[in-house]
């Protein structure tokens, strides 16, 4: 992330309201584009639903498929995301380039490996026909290499390229469903096939992105799995703060105002509709992230630790740590004013917006944007705090407060089912402002004493940590070595 800071710098340094405009958008697209992409999608779906007037109960299915798939591969992507991206991070520093795509391939593998079987056997049960189920699956594994190869391109810098491939996505899915609709082709099947085939091109495109800007190499593509050791908080930071994310969703998809669409696909159209534009409002804090922060908060930071590094003296090393922590306030305060603005805007005036929609929202609905408005405002803001403690390398404290904001969300969900409808959405905006105050205070704590985190914590000899997935790389390196040699030695004798 550090990375894109640094590129979008050059980009607000250009004079004029377009190069202004154009800043923006790529900062939009990188931070949020993968999440526009999937709403757009579903808006899309239910758009061509309409016009060639799918009955209800197949679009319900329809968007309860590709739901369950995109927060299915999200959650389970979660856990690798983050120790890859530290790997990816460190090999760029080195300039060890050449073992990039190998990590690429080896931690995609991994994961369609362990999703394709855990996916499939729920598609199994859930009650799908053996195409939905097929077509579904082809989703899931697609959507794993996307959000893999998203935290990679984020080192490539190429935005043009990135965009592109998001427009590419829609205009594929929306044509091919028209298409199939026109020929009449099943329904359901055709519109799940055709989001298949939106980010399917997006899949090939961020591949093809990824070669084109990392060099080809035979290093091993299991590397990677020793910083899945060293960094084992990262892992859980990740699962935990995705799990806080969208259990309330799933919590009440099996509450009261749940509805069984088919088999063991659920949904709540009361609650899904309100939480899917209530999220949008946090779009402003990520973007403002990578705007604000990290591009005026990453060069002081630099530049207070490269003084350690460097040999700087003390008074320079005080100096360099006030003007840090100045920014880093500042950016944070300007961070959480824009959110309250805009969450307090939304809310002024969500019921004038929200009844010109053919959304059918009711008095309920209403309910629940305003509560999830905020809790979405909390988490947005207390993200960004988790995001300042990992480059501090507090990873402790970061996986503490994902834990108690996964924690927090769910239970505080499942113990309201136990009271009013009306009060559904108030568990997930407790464990939110529990993230935001955990995130908070520990941030202060942290940076009360930053030199001796920074030194004094350092262990005194350099221990390397050989846990269980250092011990899985071993054996998937050992195994690929002896097919290799098998390979080679049946070619000799066909020779």
């Amino acid at each position: 992330m550090a990375g894109i800071g640094f590129e979008l710098k050059k980009l607000f340094h250009r004079k004029g309201l377009v190069a202004m405009v154009r800043a923006y958008g790529y900062a939009g697209v990188i931070c949020a584009g993968p999440m526009l992409l999937g709403i757009l999608l579903q808006f899309g779906v239910l758009a061509v639903s309409g016009w060639w007037h799918v009955p209800r109960a197949d679009q319900n299915l329809l968007v309860c498929m590709i739901t369950y798939t995109l927060l299915a591969s999200l959650v389970l992507t979660s856990f690798l995301s983050m120790p890859v991206t530290r790997f990816l991070a460190d090999m760029l520093f080195e300039h060890h380039e050449e073992t990039i795509l190998p990590s690429f391939w080896g931690s995609t593998t991994l994961m369609l490996a362990v999703g394709a079987v855990l996916y499939a056997v729920f598609l199994l049960f859930s009650g799908a026909t053996l195409m939905q189920g097929l077509l579904c699956l082809w989703l899931f594994l697609e959507m794993i290499v996307n959000w893999n190869a998203m935290s990679y391109l984020t080192a490539i810098k190429d935005y043009q390229g990135i965009m592109w491939s998001f427009v590419a996505a829609v205009v594929v899915a929306f044509l091919s469903a028209c298409a199939m609709m026109a020929l009449g082709l099943p329904q359901v099947e055709s519109l799940l096939a055709a989001v298949a085939f939106g980010y399917g091109v997006m899949m090939v495109w961020d591949v093809v992105l990824l070669y084109r800007y990392f060099p080809q190499s035979d290093e091993s593509p299991w590397t990677f799995l020793k910083w899945v050791d060293e960094f084992l908080p990262l892992a859980f930071t990740g699962l935990c703060t995705n799990i806080g994310l969208f259990a309330h969703l799933v919590i009440c998809w099996v509450g009261p105002v749940g509805v069984q669409v088919k088999g063991l696909f659920y949904g709540a159209p009361y609650y899904d509709v309100p939480a899917l534009i209530a999220f949008l409002t946090i779009l402003i804090t990520s973007i403002n992230f990578v705007v604000s922060v990290e591009v005026n908060f990453y060069p002081k930071y630099r530049d207070y630790y490269s003084l350690f590094n460097d040999g700087g003296v003390v008074g320079d090393i005080v100096t360099a740590e006030e003007e840090m922590l100045a920014v880093l306030n500042r950016e944070l305060r300007f961070t959480a004013l824009k959110q309250l603005f805009v969450t307090a805007a939304v809310l002024s005036l969500e019921g004038t917006l929200l009844d010109l929609l053919p959304l059918g929202f009711n008095d309920l609905m209403h309910g629940y944007f305003r509560t999830l408005c905020v809790g979405y405002g909390l988490y947005a803001v207390g993200n960004t705090v988790l995001m300042i403690l990992l480059y501090f390398t507090d990873y402790r404290g970061a996986v503490t407060a994902a834990a108690v904001f996964a924690v927090s969300a769910s239970g505080f969900t499942a113990l309201s089912m136990a009271f009013n409808t009306a009060f559904y959405g108030f568990g997930f905006l407790i464990g939110a402002a529990l993230f935001y105050l955990v995130t908070l205070l520990r941030l202060d704590v942290f940076t009360a004493n930053l030199p001796y985190r920074v030194l004094g914590q350092q262990p005194i000899v350099a221990e390397t940590r050989a846990g269980r997935f250092t011990r899985l790389g071993l054996f998937l390196e050992t195994r690929s070595a002896a097919r290799a040699k098998h390979a080679a030695g049946e070619e000799r004798e066909d020779e």
